[in-house]
């Protein structure tokens, strides 16, 4: 009896530390605890905090749950949000957000870090861009229904949940996580749609920065629409961690934070991104086996040879040409090419804009 009277008491003790807490549940997942809403303001200073945020239902009447990482400094100062994973083969900025969340110290913090480094949770687990709740099939982007729509269907009720009790409230300024997806390949590139955005890229020191509108329903772009300043950041290529990759944009974070006075000093930045308005693609007319003669960031020039498709006997059927001059954003990294795929993309700036 003295044994079951210690483990209740035991019991009630766990679940009431859990509730004392403002964002706390009684569950736990491996010890960590479980919130259904985050409010980083409403933490204690000076101390970082984990937990899984319970997103939606599975159809096991189980839950989806997202990691998130606060770290909450002892001074006041700005709610800088950073997210990764919304695609689930885009991974490099998970372990951006594992580095830079292990370096800060909260008692040197002013304001909070607030990480999600893992939005998607079915698309993770299928390695799949899409949100795939069932086989792995490719699913809707998530990163077009934000901010959700709480009476929707599974995809735009989860984007729901994230945006209205876990992103959008607790962000001063936001900085979206990417890779490009399977089969396609990006040098560090910022996309920013404001000015203020186009700071925080610079301060990022990307390869290039595309000043672009956004498109509707991303991180992003809601942000933006919702007056926060947000870029959205990729790094790289899918399905790995890119070591020289994480480091220079968890430098890059460290020099945003720095701006926002958070931290008192980062790493200076060592390279000048190019600056452009536009895309131009370059696409096959014959299908066959791609070779490209100009790598990622490289200048091209217009006219310049840029790649050729070969037949199954190695003859180039096919010579494609860089449409602008301007710099190479993207690459198609599968030499298997049918007609009309796209193979690169240029950036460039606009005679207006250039003027």
């Amino acid at each position: 009896m003295r044994y079951v009277l210690a483990l209740l008491v035991a019991l009630l003790s766990l679940g009431g530390a859990a509730l004392a807490e403002p964002n706390a549940l009684a569950d736990r997942i491996d010890g960590t605890t479980v919130i259904e809403r985050l409010d980083a303001r409403a933490l204690k200073p000076g101390a970082v905090y984990r937990y899984w945020f319970r997103v939606t239902d599975t159809s096991m009447a189980q839950a989806w749950y997202v990691p998130v990482i606060v770290v909450r400094g002892v001074r006041s100062g700005p709610r800088l949000l950073l997210t990764a994973g919304i695609h689930g083969d885009e991974l490099n900025g998970i372990a951006v957000i594992h580095r830079l969340a292990a370096q800060l110290d909260p008692r040197r913090l002013a304001g909070t870090l607030v990480a999600v480094p893992g939005l998607n949770t079915p698309g993770l687990l299928h390695r799949s861009r899409g949100f795939t709740p069932d086989d792995g099939r490719d699913g809707a982007n998530l990163n077009r229904l934000m901010p959700g729509k709480s009476t929707g269907d599974r995809a735009e009720r989860y984007a729901a949940r994230l945006w209205s009790a876990l992103l959008r409230p607790n962000a001063d300024y936001a900085i979206d996580l990417h890779t490009q997806s399977r089969g396609t390949a990006y040098p560090m590139y910022v996309f920013a749609a404001t000015e203020g955005a186009r700071r925080l890229g610079e301060l990022i020191a990307p390869d290039m920065i595309k000043l672009d509108p956004g498109v509707a329903g991303s991180v992003e772009t809601e942000m933006v629409r919702s007056g926060v300043p947000a870029i959205t950041l990729e790094l790289g290529r899918p399905e790995m961690f890119d070591a020289a990759m994480v480091t220079r944009a968890s430098e890059g974070l460290m020099r945003v934070m720095a701006d926002l006075k958070m931290i008192d000093a980062a790493p200076p930045a060592t390279v000048t991104p190019y600056i452009g308005d536009a895309l131009a693609r370059v696409t096959t007319e014959r299908g066959g086996y791609a070779t490209l003669h100009v790598g990622l960031g490289e200048a091209v020039t217009k006219g310049q040879t840029v790649a050729t498709i070969a037949d199954a006997f190695g003859t180039v059927i096919e010579t494609l040409t860089a449409p602008v001059s301007g710099r190479v954003s993207t690459i198609a990294t599968d030499p298997l090419r049918d007609p009309g795929d796209s193979l690169m993309r240029i950036l460039f700036t606009t005679p207006a804009t250039a003027s």
